[in-house]
């Protein structure tokens, strides 16, 4: 297969891949003007956009751990901290993105993270090469309190332009967009950085979260009535309230007090341990157990966009089609897969790992969707759906953070020093050496799944029923 050949496959199945998931899509049954739903497309998409750019200037910084520019600790102790700011950031970001709305956040979300990624690249030009930990650490710190701001603002716009019976289908669809931020960061900011120079690992990210900046800043309106358009009634928990908002702390409190919250929120805790651990590992443990050649490693951004996309419609589909837009069955569903998946990468690497892991990564971005992106609106409300995105998000990244040392910290270095001198690590070639990455998931899918069954019924019940 030529070169031309090996970039074109990837982008055609990725098309041929959106356009039958989006054919299929059935209908929620919610009819909407033609001037709503041009006017919808409008605002939503370039706040999609800004989101998959924002992913590829978050992801963009596993491809200095794969090329070998920043060890795995220390990657695992700079994901680690950026993941802990991230979901820490949501304690003061979610109310203010319920205060401040969606649109103004998101402008915020896209401001920081580029500023914070063209300074990176240009300490990595400036020293030639990795910069310290401590000046990583940092700058991806503050990336990762940016980024925080597009969570919540995705989640606050799109639930005043969603009915709760669209949620799940369209949560898919958004889902997308957002999948497209993986391929980007995986497969082509590596792409982009071996055709100039490794800054522009960050640098390109940069340039194109600002082009995206200024689209949504012309674009984006946080309600329908912002757009000139009436507002309608969602029929979330908000439904039926129409009085003042509440103060942050009486918000905090009253989802802390919400057991279905508390429940959603930590299932969210071990699912971003899992959803980081698949997509942030994965090429490090095949290139170890000598897969690294492999079409689901060269290709892995396009294979965890695919998977993306097809665990956010399956998911969407699951939820509003079969369970009558219950979000908990369709994390129980998911979790299953997961931790099938993982007993087999345990029992060795059969010759179809590629498609266990693609799976795997389908399901972990699934539940990811379902909970953080819908229940939040579901059972925060459109009121409350910032706050109640940042608590459930924050979970998930603390997951994250405690894959990030767990993995760091036990899987092996490519290289080590001997005498002085780095060598190559011999236990790198040991498939032995690599079962702490499946075997560490193993409780943790236990307990995801085992949290979604206690609130399996769980579904949302709004002041008002009137459309």
């Amino acid at each position: 297969m030529d070169k031309l050949t090996q970039e074109v496959v990837p982008i055609l199945i990725l098309l041929a891949v959106i356009a039958v998931v989006v054919r299929r899509l059935p209908s929620s049954g919610i009819r909407h003007s033609p001037e709503f739903q041009r006017r919808r497309i409008l605002n939503w998409l370039p706040l999609g956009l800004t989101y998959a750019f924002l992913y590829m200037g978050r992801y963009n910084l596993n491809s200095l751990k794969d090329t070998n520019v920043i060890s795995g600790a220390v990657f695992g102790d700079v994901d680690a901290v950026g993941s802990l700011v991230y979901g820490l950031a949501f304690l003061v970001n979610g109310p203010l993105s319920d205060k401040l709305g969606g649109r103004v956040t998101i402008l915020m979300a896209a401001a920081g993270s580029a500023a914070a990624n063209a300074a990176i690249g240009v300490l990595i030009w400036a020293h030639g090469g990795a910069p310290s930990t401590t000046q990583l650490i940092v700058l991806y710190a503050l990336n990762m309190y940016f980024q925080s701001f597009g969570a919540v603002a995705i989640v606050k716009v799109n639930a005043a332009w969603f009915h709760l019976r669209e949620r799940g289908t369209f949560g898919g669809i958004f889902g997308i967009l957002i999948s497209l931020g993986l391929y980007l960061a995986y497969d082509w900011a590596p792409k982009i950085a071996s055709w100039t120079s490794t800054p522009w690992l960050f640098l390109a990210p940069a340039l194109l979260i600002g082009v995206f900046f200024v689209l949504s800043a012309l674009f984006v309106r946080d309600t329908p009535a912002d757009a000139g358009l009436p507002n309608f009634d969602v029929e979330d928990a908000s439904s039926g309230d129409d009085g003042p908002p509440l103060p942050a702390l009486k918000i905090v409190w009253k989802l802390l007090t919400n057991r279905v919250i508390l429940i959603i929120a930590l299932i969210s805790l071990a699912n971003g341990f899992l959803r980081q651990a698949v997509l942030k590992w994965w090429r490090s443990f095949a290139n170890g157990v000598g897969l690294g050649g492999s079409f689901f490693v060269q290709h892995w951004g396009m294979v965890s966009c695919v998977a993306g996309i097809t665990g956010g419609m399956f998911a969407g589909i699951l939820s509003d089609h079969f369970f009558q837009s219950r979000r908990p069955p369709v994390a129980t569903v998911l979790f299953a897969i997961v931790l099938v998946g993982a007993l087999i990468l345990l029992g060795g690497t059969p010759a179809g790992i590629g498609f266990v892991v693609a799976f795997m990564a389908m399901s972990v971005i699934g539940i990811n969707g379902m909970l953080s992106g819908v229940a939040s609106q579901d059972f925060g409300g459109r009121k409350n759906a910032g706050t109640a995105t940042g608590l459930i998000d924050g979970f998930v990244y603390f997951g994250s953070a405690i894959q990030g040392v767990v993995y760091g910290h036990t899987l092996p270095e490519s290289k080590i020093m001997v005498g002085g001198k780095l060598v190559e690590n011999p236990a790198i070639h040991d498939v032995a050496s690599w079962h702490a990455w499946p075997l560490a998931m193993i409780p943790v899918c236990v307990l995801g799944l085992a949290l979604s069954l206690t609130i399996y019924n769980a579904r949302v019940k709004p002041r008002t029923s009137g459309h």
